[in-house]
């Protein structure tokens, strides 16, 4: 999808973090989304960033200069026989969604993945029992449309706004054939 130049996707810095941690309180506070209960604070979320990019790319998505969104790749499992697999994550600020940035910043991440040597991209997505007010399977249906498979599911794993929720793993192999 093509852009006009008010949307450009660069790498995350450090002083995005008050930015990010604002777009990523909206799922902590509001939905299941994400299973954390409390929002991280902006210097904890600036370590993430300074973390993650250590060895992976953060990417964010700005429109008119401003956060729409970010997404970023981390470890899957701490295991050197692991090392070409990643766990991705994307958040886009609610009012963002639906404009082809989720799709537009996971093409750049996995580009970069991709010249990285990474081979497996994983994430790993709440899923309602029963879609509720907290938790639909937007996710899913997204990653779906992305190529991404789903390969595991747990039950009950995930407790949050009195429910239980599933979580499962979905799976996209990048590896040029």
């Amino acid at each position: 999808m093509a852009f006009d130049s008010s949307v450009t996707i660069r790498s995350a810095v450090p002083s995005d973090a008050e930015r990010l941690s604002e777009i990523y309180a909206y799922y902590v506070t509001n939905t299941a989304v994400s299973f954390e209960y409390e929002v991280p604070t902006v210097a904890e979320f600036r370590c993430r960033i300074e973390r993650t990019l250590k060895k992976y790319p953060y990417l964010v998505l700005e429109k008119d200069n401003v956060i729409a969104g970010y997404a970023y790749a981390g470890v899957f499992k701490d295991r050197e026989a692991y090392d070409r697999s990643c766990e991705v994550s994307i958040y886009l600020a609610p009012d963002q969604r639906r404009q082809g940035f989720g799709r537009a910043l996971y093409a750049a991440l996995e580009a970069k993945l991709r010249a990285q040597g990474i081979l497996n991209l994983y994430a790993c997505i709440g899923d309602p029992i029963v879609e509720d007010e907290y938790l639909t399977k937007d996710s899913e249906r997204f990653h779906q449309r992305l190529g991404y498979t789903k390969v595991g599911e747990f039950h009950r794993c995930g407790y949050k706004f009195g429910r239980w929720y599933n979580m499962i793993w979905m799976e996209k192999l990048i590896e040029s054939t």
